[in-house]
């Protein structure tokens, strides 16, 4: 009877664990089917949020990696920067896109060391970046 649950419980938890999509383009190990990004539009550039996005990872933790990806669409050419750092021991990514010419969309995505989503740190690196836009 033992062994079933123990079996029963190893089983869930495998099932539990995987591999989930950032918001870079990239994979990591984590809980998939959890909502771990937000997403806001802002009337600026992309060059603009995208500093501001280095600058508030850089004062509250260590920026690692900058990718640029270049995506063909029918319309129009697809670049999309993203910058992915860690704060207080969560891994963020944070992704610059030009939607029209002059409005950008952000989105901020954490994931924590075990995999899990951390929607309040998004949310206050994503209020840190529009403060720093405001200045």
């Amino acid at each position: 009877m033992k062994i079933k649950l123990l079996t029963a419980v190893l089983g869930m938890a495998l099932l539990a664990a995987g591999c989930v999509d950032t918001v870079s383009g990239t994979h990591t190990a984590g809980v998939p089917f959890v909502k771990d990004q937000i997403q806001t539009r802002y009337d600026r550039s992309a060059a603009e949020i995208l500093q501001a996005a280095k600058d508030v990872l850089a004062a509250n933790g260590i920026l690692i990696n900058e990718l640029t990806r270049h995506g063909q669409t029918n319309a129009v050419n697809q670049i999309a920067q993203s910058i992915q750092g860690e704060v207080n021991q969560s891994t963020v990514w944070v992704r610059v896109q030009q939607v029209e010419p002059r409005i950008s969309e952000v989105t901020v995505q954490v994931r924590t060391r075990s995999g899990g989503a951390d929607l309040d740190l998004a949310a206050q690196i994503d209020k840190q970046i529009v403060l720093k836009l405001a200045r």
